[in-house]
């Protein structure tokens, strides 16, 4: 007798990571790799919740994605979790993991009072030849059309084909990343190299040449009128120079990724770095012309800085939205400690502010500061469109 493949059969699910691979495949930033594996796990294997966990050399994990859990819920929760019971087995014993009830098995430590509640549970470590990249897990399978619950060995197949592919999928984000990296700390070299050649040896002229303007001013001033003039075109020269080294300072990130891409990245990096949780969200925004977008990405990196060294916060949020005129608003709001802007302006102390009005205004756009003690602070540029 022939006929198709009942639902959920291998036929199907086989199908189904056929097209996780391939969002996989799509990544190449080593987060947004994390997120598709455990998105396209949790989605294949019909779960309620999915994590994945990247060990750190400490006992805990450098990076942590969860899919089934809200935002606001996974901030209750709490600090990350440490490399123990079922997960440390997962890592260090490099075996799967099928438990009917998570809760009961003997290693089971617990979990925070804001943790979901979790019964049936799949694990799967995510290894690169000797190497363990990462625990994959699932929890709490929805009932299948029969009624039954719990991971099967058909999921746990499955699972395991989906982690020797996140393996490749991680290892080639890593690979793509770290690339990128010695790219830019290459392109910064030669930069450095070529900015100190070309704008010392025309400070060098500059200098001199002043120099033999004052010995000239007493006893022949039409000589010094005419070097004087001459440092006015060496002044000027360098100053171009220093614009043309501006220019290619532009984050080469910027230029491949556009803005929406590497501000996600920037933030992704100082979410990881700090305590304080960063977040960020974009809606709609398209492509600016050049120098509008170094010019948000400049004023979202200062305020960033700000935020994370003065302000004391736990969190700071970053949004990027179009305006109807076709252009963008950045808005970096922190909850920290807030400050009068009048008093810091009376004191001398702008923190970065003339900068970034400065950037804001040189490409037709406005920045606007809203602060007060205890109130937090909440930096806003808008730009147009190009």
């Amino acid at each position: 007798m022939t006929g198709s493949p009942p639902q959920g059969g291998p036929h199907s699910g086989l199908a189904a990571v056929s097209t996780a691979l391939l969002a996989m495949s799509r990544r190449l930033e080593v987060r947004d790799v994390l997120r598709t594996i455990v998105a396209s796990a949790r989605e294949l294997l019909d779960a309620e919740y999915a994590a994945l966990g990247v060990p750190d050399d400490h006992g805990g994990f450098a990076q942590f994605v969860v899919d089934g859990v809200s935002a606001e819920q996974w901030r209750s929760i709490g600090p990350l979790p440490r490399q123990h019971g079922i997960l440390a087995a997962m890592l260090h014993e490099g075996g799967p993991e099928r438990l009917a009830d998570v809760r009961k098995d003997p290693r089971f430590e617990g979990w925070p009072e804001a943790h979901p509640e979790m019964s049936d549970f799949l694990g799967m470590p995510v290894r690169d030849g000797e190497e363990t990249l990462g625990a994959l897990f699932l929890a709490n399978k929805r009932p299948g059309p029969d009624g039954g619950r719990g991971f099967t060995d058909e999921d746990q197949r499955l699972l395991s084909l989906l982690a020797q592919h996140a393996a490749i999928a991680l290892t080639n984000a890593r690979l793509y990343e770290r690339s990128r990296e010695l790219t830019i700390a290459e392109e910064r070299s030669r930069l450095a190299h070529e900015l100190h050649d070309a704008v010392s040896q025309k400070l060098f002229s500059l200098r001199l040449t002043a120099q033999a303007a004052a010995a000239l001013v007493d006893r022949d001033p039409a000589r010094a009128k005419d070097e004087l003039h001459q440092v006015a075109v060496l002044a000027a020269e360098a100053a171009d120079e220093l614009r043309a080294a501006v220019t290619e300072l532009r984050p080469a990130a910027l230029d491949d990724d556009g803005l929406v891409a590497t501000l996600r990245t920037h933030v992704q990096v100082l979410d990881r770095a700090h305590t304080a949780r960063v977040t960020f969200a974009s809606e709609g925004v398209r492509a600016l012309p050049a120098a509008q977008e170094e010019a948000v990405l400049r004023v979202a990196q200062e305020a960033l800085h700000n935020a994370l060294r003065h302000s004391e916060g736990d969190r700071v949020e970053v949004t990027l939205a179009r305006t109807s005129a076709g252009g963008a608003v950045l808005t970096v709001v922190d909850s920290g400690k807030g400050f009068d802007p009048r008093t810091v302006r009376r004191a001398g102390r702008h923190l970065g502010l003339v900068s970034m009005r400065d950037r804001a205004g040189g490409v037709g756009g406005r920045l606007a500061v809203h602060s007060a003690p205890g109130r937090g602070t909440t930096i806003e540029m808008e730009v147009p469109g190009g």
